[in-house]
């Protein structure tokens, strides 16, 4: 047998209970990796796309068993004579096999499986950690543990609660460690917990472990009550917020209807409410703040953010962070560059298909001087492996939900089973998250 072992694909389940692709390695002598991929509900209209089975009468429609059948009958024999350490051929045959420019004919959540079955197969062969193993391969020498974005209070399509954005995040202060800035995070959710109570609103959560209260007046008394959770935790003027606006979700060609009650805004009144925020409450990031195929709204908010003058605490104008935009592309990654367009980019490996591409955008942002920030999805597995790919790749933060559902917890627990690896300082922290914001110049 060759050192690949044994590939089999199968269909699992994620957080939503929908289908979703495993592809576990297996060697004659019992060792064994596994490795499972996540799926969004809100997806930007150019990631690649998924392969499911289109049969109504078996999980609506959405079962894998054809990508897995593709992973067993044709994947896995033509992957038998490339070396499984070298992750960029292996990434590279899997590209050629499907052949289309956004995985149409394989699924991304096909090759995306098998890439990272492989990153796991190629580490544990050379007897390295996974995130080591990718660092090596692509040459990162910064290993640190990325600043977390914990989702503390969901909106949008993730909760069925009339509010339109979708997340509403804590950015811990804590300085000293991960364990550290984690711990914050879980005091300040169990004081938000206590306060939603106390109100008699709803403390059940939604699809990334955010409350879903229904009786919040809007987006300014959510962050209103986070910041009231930090206080009562004992972090008053240290715990920061982020937001992801998943402004697609609610554009249509009259504008952005941010308010229910309002009209619908245009992209210039889009930027002066969104810095009338900025200016209340202590903002380093605001993910999607405009649609996916917005770009003049998107140059023109990053123009004016740029000169933003801030409050509450901001050293730094927010980071406008691109997720459905960029939609871990390099493409439309370069036309963001050449338009002076956001000044982050959210990494979602699903979203391209293989980790080589999301290396290689990962890359390419950090060359042309925007931040990183690795995510998850809003139907995600127990799998871990996030947490190596962010440390691996060493983008400046994560996002992975927040301090409640286990799918979520287990890539906070991994990383910290990495910074014990990696030692005290390995913590990059909210410091080295503001540093950055504050050297953005687009």
């Amino acid at each position: 047998m060759s050192k690949w072992g044994r590939i089999t694909a199968r269909e699992i389940l994620d957080s939503r209970g929908n289908p979703t692709v495993e592809v576990e390695i297996t060697a004659d002598d019992g060792r064994s990796v596994r490795a499972s991929v996540p799926s969004g509900a809100s997806k930007g209209a150019h990631e690649a796309l998924e392969l499911r089975d289109g049969e109504s009468n078996r999980f609506l429609g959405s079962g894998v068993t054809k990508a897995c059948r593709a992973i067993n009958e044709k994947i896995g024999p033509a992957l038998k004579t490339i070396d499984p350490v070298e992750l960029p051929k292996v990434d590279e045959q899997l590209i050629v096999m499907d052949g289309t420019a956004n995985k149409a004919r394989l699924g991304a959540n096909t090759t995306l499986a098998v890439s990272l079955a492989a990153a796991k197969w190629g580490a544990l062969l050379r007897g390295r950690p996974v995130y080591k193993h990718l660092a090596d391969l692509y040459g990162n020498s910064r290993l640190k543990i990325p600043t977390p974005m914990l989702n503390f209070i969901n909106g949008g399509r993730h909760a069925n609660n009339g509010i339109q954005i979708q997340e509403f995040m804590v950015v811990p202060g804590a300085k000293e460690s991960f364990r550290e800035a984690l711990r914050e995070a879980v005091e300040i959710f169990q004081h938000l917990k206590k306060i939603l109570h106390d109100k008699k609103d709803s403390t059940s959560v939604g699809d990334e472990g955010g409350f879903a209260p229904r009786e919040l007046e809007g987006p300014l008394e959510a962050m209103e009550l986070i910041l009231a959770a930090a206080d009562e935790a004992g972090y008053k003027n240290k715990t920061k917020l982020a937001l992801d606006l998943a402004a697609s979700e609610f554009y249509s060609e009259r504008g952005y209807l941010l308010h229910h009650e309002r009209a619908p805004l245009t992209f210039e009144e889009m930027t002066i409410e969104l810095k009338e925020w900025c200016r209340r409450f202590p903002l380093v990031s605001l993910e999607d703040p405009l649609s996916q195929d917005d770009w003049a709204g998107w140059a023109h908010l990053t123009r004016e953010f740029r000169s933003l003058t801030t409050a509450a605490g901001n050293e730094a104008p927010p980071l406008l962070v691109g997720d459905d935009i960029f939609v871990t592309n390099p493409e439309r990654l370069e036309r963001g560059i050449k338009s002076k367009t956001a000044t982050a980019i959210l990494i979602k490996p699903n979203q391209i298909g293989t980790v080589t591409e999301t290396a290689n955008v990962v890359a390419m942002a950090r060359e042309n001087g925007y931040a990183t920030i690795a995510s998850h999805r809003s139907g995600e597995t127990e799998d871990p492996v996030l947490a190596h790919v962010a440390v691996g790749l060493g983008t400046d933060g994560i996002k992975t939900g927040s301090v409640s559902r286990s799918e979520r917890l287990a890539k906070y627990n991994e990383l910290l089973r990495i910074e014990e690896e990696l030692g005290p300082g390995s913590y990059a922290g909210l410091e080295a998250l503001t540093k950055i914001r504050a050297a953005v110049k687009l």
